[in-house]
């Protein structure tokens, strides 16, 4: 007897088509699996063996022979048990060929029968729609992930024993109800309860507008966090192909909500200075997305910048120009999508009091200069905002005035950025800060006064050639920011002024 079950298989964010061929035939009762199967999908022989007897189904007495196909890739995880298990159903007669020629099998099954959940479903889910299927079996928790997708019917099933009765039709089950989008949700926290610090929102303002990096700068205690903290709640909503990226990133993490399972609010990931590098850009055997991938269409914010390891700092570079990491293994390359805003705050030496108006700084100058150091010089060339956030005087802290609410700075952004996506429109950049080389001189015409003001801070500064794409860059922003087609000498000084921090504290 020989029956063929499609199911998926996942490498990152790739899926690939997997047939699960079943042969069953007379002789020594036996159950092998081959074709590149790894230690998890080996052992599912014994978690469907027990399956089915808690299912009160007969394990066939006979040589019971399951090839994963294609043989020459590799096949890991539990995501092909529910698509052996089926298989095996079909030999036994509890399903006939027409029934699942056009359906996908994929999730874990339990050694009670029942079918738990697993990452990644979103991705496969995508790759059987647009490989023609009519029909998805998933794991009942994951059935409102795979709804997000139109175009194909999803099955949540709960255990192997309510699939056969669906096969049989004696409980048929209905598909999934489509999850409908919820629409862009905004962070919770609000600009409007920072004190004072004018010139490091309005830096971010600018940031968030045209999508810019930042570092801030300051003491302790002067609000750092807090601002940064309050960044997403100033961003333009997120749209739903945006969401569909974010989504994929976080299902193969395995951090969905099984009830809401769309990502409809932009990412915003702080992890500990303590970090690693495997822990930023992703690893593992089977390699899985890192703190920058999870911060896709979203924010980076990288507290005490300082105090992260050299080696986590500097693995940021290349993914901050190209957008994307790859992490290459010996079972093959993963390529992840890494498109973000990255803020960083850190204080200016170990004390943080260094330039304080009223504290002593109590380091000396070798010490402040080994601090800043562990910023390298090429990555802070990668920050297009230094913005320096000062003390707040008692007077602010204390005044009964009310502070500008993220509501309003969002439409000032939102206006900017419907500038920028008109701009673009049919290029794929989504804002100022992704702008190539190539379009850079088109994009950003000057009036005269401003590129004799560029090229004179150019030329006094010493800038590289990636500063003065920044520059340009920012000063596009400033210029959106007042709908002005040319970008004029104004918009030149407010975008050197965000560049001049790692002068005073980095020059010497």
């Amino acid at each position: 007897m020989f029956a063929k079950i499609n199911s998926l298989g996942l490498m990152g964010l790739n899926a690939f088509p997997v047939e699960v061929e079943i042969e069953a035939s007379k002789g020594m009762q036996s159950f092998d699996i081959v074709g590149l199967a790894d230690a998890a999908v080996r052992e599912s022989r014994e978690r469907i063996r027990s399956a089915l007897r808690c299912s009160n189904i007969n394990f066939p007495v006979m040589r019971v022979m399951v090839n994963l196909a294609p043989a020459d890739r590799k096949k890991s995880g539990s995501v092909h048990d529910l698509g052996i298990a089926a298989a095996l159903l079909s030999v036994l007669g509890f399903c006939r060929e027409e029934q699942t020629r056009g359906a996908v099998f994929i999730g874990e099954v339990s050694l009670s029968g029942e079918i738990r959940g697993i990452r990644g479903v979103l991705p496969m889910t995508i790759l059987a729609r647009q490989s023609g299927f009519e029909e998805i079996y998933v794991p009942f928790e994951n059935a409102r992930e795979a709804a997000v997708i139109e175009g194909i019917k999803v099955y949540g099933v709960e255990s192997v024993a309510q699939l056969v009765l669906h096969f049989s039709g004696k409980a048929v089950m209905l598909p999934a109800k489509a999850v409908p989008s919820a629409g862009t949700e905004v962070g919770g926290l609000d600009f409007a309860d920072v004190k004072g610090q004018q010139s490091a929102k309005k830096a971010l303002e600018i940031a968030a507008a045209g999508g810019h990096n930042v570092l801030m700068i300051g003491p302790p205690g002067s609000g750092k966090s807090m601002l940064a903290k309050r960044v997403p709640s100033i961003l333009p909503g997120m749209t739903f192909n945006e969401s569909i990226e974010t989504t994929n990133i976080h299902s193969v993490a395995g951090l969905l909500d099984k009830d809401n399972p769309l990502v409809c609010r932009r990412p915003f990931r702080s992890p500990h200075h303590t970090v690693s590098a495997a822990g930023l850009s992703g690893g593992g055997s089977v390699p899985r997305p890192g703190e920058i991938s999870l911060a896709h269409n979203g924010v980076l914010f990288l507290d005490e910048l300082a105090e992260f390891s050299r080696p986590a700092l500097e693995i940021l570079r290349q993914p901050l120009e190209d957008r994307q990491v790859t992490i290459s293994r010996v079972s093959g390359s993963v390529t992840y999508p890494c498109s973000f805003m990255l803020i960083a705050a850190m204080n200016p030496c170990p004390c943080g009091y260094y330039g304080h108006p009223s504290r002593k700084c109590v380091c000396s100058p070798r010490q402040v200069a080994s601090y800043l150091s562990r910023v390298s010089g090429p990555l802070l060339d990668r920050f297009d905002i230094h913005a320096e956030v000062a003390p707040v005087e008692f007077s602010e802290l204390s005044s009964p005035h009310k502070e500008e609410p993220s509501e309003k700075i969002r439409e000032r952004v939102q206006r900017a950025r419907d500038i920028q996506n008109a701009r673009f429109k049919n290029t794929g950049i989504t804002c100022n800060a992704r702008i190539t080389s190539e379009l850079i001189r088109e994009v950003c015409p000057m009036t005269g006064s401003a590129e004799e003001t560029l090229k004179n801070v150019f030329e006094r500064l010493g800038l590289s050639a990636r500063a003065y794409d920044r520059i340009l860059k920012v000063a596009r922003t400033c210029a959106d920011m007042e709908a002005s087609q040319m970008i004029e000498k104004t918009h030149i000084a407010q975008a050197v002024q965000y560049r001049s921090l790692d002068r005073k504290y980095w020059g010497n």
